[in-house]
């Protein structure tokens, strides 16, 4: 009772935000103030942007709900995407062109390894040029090695369900470690593991599409046991300094978090926003620092699991922020809470509360746990691309104003270097900082209006865009 106690305490402290949004934002200062040596990036992910993969969301992709309705809300498939993996060289120009000094791009382990017995070399080798290209040009790469898709082969063995995963993704991170290692410094080992066990076994969106609070908990507790295991793989196989600061590799996870705001003062939706909160903004950040995986489902799970190397595996938290909900109870919704925007707030196309301040406030939040912080992950669904130079700005005003105060933050990627796959959306949702047509097999890649916002925030750092 105690601890629900100081969770609702907590929650109903954050009525007292600062003000950030609607404040003029002087570009001409943005980002001076940030600590020499910030990274100022953006990011993709491999599934969504490389093209013509093939692993267990290609699958997912060509079927539907028991209802009839596709997997995929506007009935796309991922096909070619942006078609980056022929493209990495074009990619890397709009990088050169944004004045980015890093590039956080994941790795494709179905197009490594599409049968457990097969390594393809080439591929590797098309990997490590693209990390060689990128530090040629002054552009830290950060390598994630899992975001959300699985080789067909590891999934038809029961995926995260199973403890073999656990020793498949270990091996493989160890594999490719040591073969990156030589030109990557900043691992990023599993992104967002609180998202993939929400949308794949709780809202059952995402594959494999289950719908259990037991599964959830269970698959977030084996996401986490991934990082570790991979952590230790990954600080054995990559002994290379590939940036001379004395450490061969800096190890972390991205970490997705929202602000959960009780939608009254009652105490049953205080309660079940901190609740809410504490499972998903809490439950990774909190192994980590106690070694201990302790998730419970009351009547069908009560884990506390120490693991082995899951303390002191981060050397680094990343940070995905979006946005904010609003959570009234829902005792009949599996998440047991109903989360919403009030009619009135900004929202991105997506439809989710644009609320900058959110940023600021996590960034203080996770700041008590001692660690580096990157913003892995930022961005906003603009089909027109009109508010995405105010976000970028504003966000980035957040993120300056936590620094001010003594968060040891070093970086900054934003979400997406390009429209990209969104998943359970498709193809309709607009994240780029680049304009992807793709109607034509060009793929032809066009400047939002927000570049010019990251190429002044670039030159306020002291980096250079290309013309």
């Amino acid at each position: 009772m105690r601890r629900l106690f100081l969770l609702w305490a907590a929650c109903l402290g954050c009525e007292l935000r600062p003000q950030l949004a609607g404040r003029e934002v002087d570009l001409s200062e943005l980002g001076k103030r940030l600590r020499p040596g910030f990274l100022l990036g953006a990011a993709t992910s491999s599934h969504q942007v490389e093209g013509n993969n093939s692993n267990d969301w290609t699958d997912w992709e060509e079927t539907s709900f028991e209802d009839g309705r596709p997997h995929i809300e506007d009935g796309s498939r991922s096909g070619l995407a942006t078609d980056s993996y022929s493209r990495f060289e074009e990619d890397l120009q709009l990088l050169r062109r944004l004045g980015a000094n890093a590039y956080r791009f994941s790795i494709e382990w179905s197009r490594l390894q599409p049968e457990e017995n097969l390594w393809r070399e080439e591929v590797a080798n098309r990997y490590l040029q693209w990390a060689i290209e990128l530090r040629q040009a002054g552009i830290e790469p950060m390598v994630t090695v899992h975001h959300f898709t699985l080789p067909k082969w590891v999934a038809a063995r029961g995926g995260w369900e199973s403890d073999g995963t656990l020793e498949h993704f270990e091996r493989f991170a160890s594999r490719l470690a040591g073969r990156l290692g030589s030109e990557v410094d900043l691992w990023c080992t599993v992104n967002e593991p609180n998202v993939q066990a929400v949308q794949g076994y709780l809202l059952g969106i995402w594959p494999p599409g289950k719908q259990s609070n037991r599964d959830t908990a269970l698959v977030m507790a084996r996401l986490i046991e991934a990082h570790a295991r991979a952590a230790k793989a990954i600080r054995a196989a990559d002994r290379q300094d590939a940036d001379h600061d004395g450490k061969p590799a800096m190890v972390g996870l991205a970490h997705h978090a929202r602000i959960f705001q009780p939608a009254t003062g009652s105490a049953l939706d205080a309660s079940v926003a901190a609740l809410t909160d504490d499972f998903f903004n809490e439950t990774v950040v909190r192994a980590a620092r106690t070694g201990r995986i302790q998730l419970s489902v009351p009547g069908q799970l009560d884990l506390d699991k120490e693991v082995p190397g899951l303390l002191g595996s981060f050397d680094y938290l990343g940070l995905n922020y979006y946005t904010r909900d609003h959570v009234r109870a829902d005792l009949s919704d599996p998440s047991f809470s109903h989360q919403y925007v009030p009619e009135g707030r900004p929202r991105n196309g997506l439809g989710w509360d644009i609320y900058p301040e959110g940023l600021y406030l996590l960034l203080r939040r996770f700041a008590r746990e001692g660690l580096p912080i990157y913003v892995t992950e930022n961005g906003i669904a603009d089909n027109g691309g009109e508010q995405r130079p105010t976000y970028l700005a504003e966000h980035l005003f957040a993120l300056e104003r936590a620094a001010s105060e003594g968060v040891d933050v070093r970086g900054y990627f934003h979400w997406s270097l390009l429209d990209n796959f969104e998943w359970a959306e498709g193809y309709e949702p607009r994240f780029g900082l680049f304009r992807v047509d793709f109607d034509g097999p060009e793929r032809t890649r066009t400047e939002t209006q927000a570049v010019d916002t990251f190429r002044q925030v670039a030159r306020n750092l002291g980096l250079s865009p290309a013309p």
